[in-house]
């Protein structure tokens, strides 16, 4: 005998159920990323802290490219570092310090920022540079932000359905905020190993530093200089640091430390092979890539004097 079709009440019954099991499993994918975001995956960078404690956070070199873009848009917005601590605490529960292309709705971007909700287009929205900006300005409206715990400062601009996730990344966020505005010195590093890239030179090395910071010193290349440096043929970048480079009250020595740092950051990206500031130098994948005393090494004596920025100037080498 054939089995009797389910009557319509039972098949309502039976529709009612698979749409609230859709319904719970979309949510509990959404609790999933919210609370899982931030992972590093195959870490290639590492921050320490300045402060002696010990404190580290590792991460990717994608990571570190879009936490470097926050940080300089924040410094020049003039904006304090406890801002740069809250935009990336906030960037690392929303997307895990990604730009992604998806997220609840139409959330989209580094701080899952919604198109649909005034903050921009979606091209603009997925632009880091665009989108740490309209973070900072509306955090800038947030009264007493920097007096207030980092969890009510991120919510009052996100209106996030999970606040007091962003509580957990905070120590980690404290730590790259510190190196990555220069407060802390010589504490970044990444192994600067080989990756997908577009372009690679000085021209693309400035092209991502008006990206980021908007208004930086004119960069001088070893083309514009007789002679060019020797080991460079036309590769080495120089950054003046100077007080007129400096933004929001900080000093020489940080804002070379950010410039130093952000070029770490970016090595990968960019076929970054040296930096150089204030008698320290970092080499992708020479002993560890930490910051070392000029000329301590054969591979950094190899570049002479153009190997050892002073502190008056960082000194960028690319691949090409």
């Amino acid at each position: 005998m054939p089995t009797p079709s389910p009557s319509p009440k039972r098949r309502g019954r039976l529709l009612r159920f698979g749409a609230a099991c859709v319904v719970l499993s979309a949510v509990a994918g959404y609790v999933v990323v919210q609370y899982v975001a931030g992972g590093t995956g195959d870490p290639g960078c590492r921050v320490v802290s300045g402060d002696g404690t010990g404190k580290s956070y590792e991460f990717t070199p994608e990571q570190a490219v879009n936490a470097a873009t926050i940080a300089a848009v924040g410094t020049d917005r003039a904006m304090p570092e406890r801002a740069v601590a809250i935009a990336l605490a906030t960037a690392l529960q929303e997307s895990g310090l990604r730009n992604l292309t998806h997220g609840d709705r139409d959330s989209l971007g580094l701080f899952q920022q919604r198109p649909s909700q005034g903050w921009g287009t979606v091209k603009q929205v997925t632009d880091p540079a665009y989108s740490a900006n309209i973070f900072y300005e509306h955090l800038a409206k947030v009264d007493d932000y920097t007096e207030l715990p980092l969890t009510v400062a991120a919510q009052r601009v996100q209106r996030s359905g999970y606040p007091e996730a962003y509580a957990k990344h905070e120590p980690d966020a404290t730590v790259l905020a510190a190196a990555l505005t220069g407060a802390s010195a010589a504490s970044l590093t990444c192994d600067g190993r080989s990756g997908p890239t577009t372009t690679t030179g000085p021209a693309a090395v400035q092209a991502a530093l008006a990206r980021d910071f908007g208004r930086v010193a004119d960069a001088v290349t070893d083309k514009d200089t007789a002679p060019p440096a020797a080991e460079s043929g036309g590769r080495t970048v120089t950054l003046p640091v100077t007080e007129d480079t400096t933004a929001g009250g900080r000093s020489v020595s940080e804002r070379g430390w950010q410039l130093a740092h952000w070029a770490v950051a970016n090595a990968t990206a960019l076929r970054i092979e040296r930096v150089s500031y204030a008698g320290r130098v970092w080499v992708s994948g020479n002993s560890g890539s930490q910051w070392r005393a000029t000329g301590s090494t054969t591979a950094e004596a190899a570049g002479g004097s153009a190997a050892g920025g002073g502190a008056d100037s960082v000194r960028i080498v690319t691949a090409q």
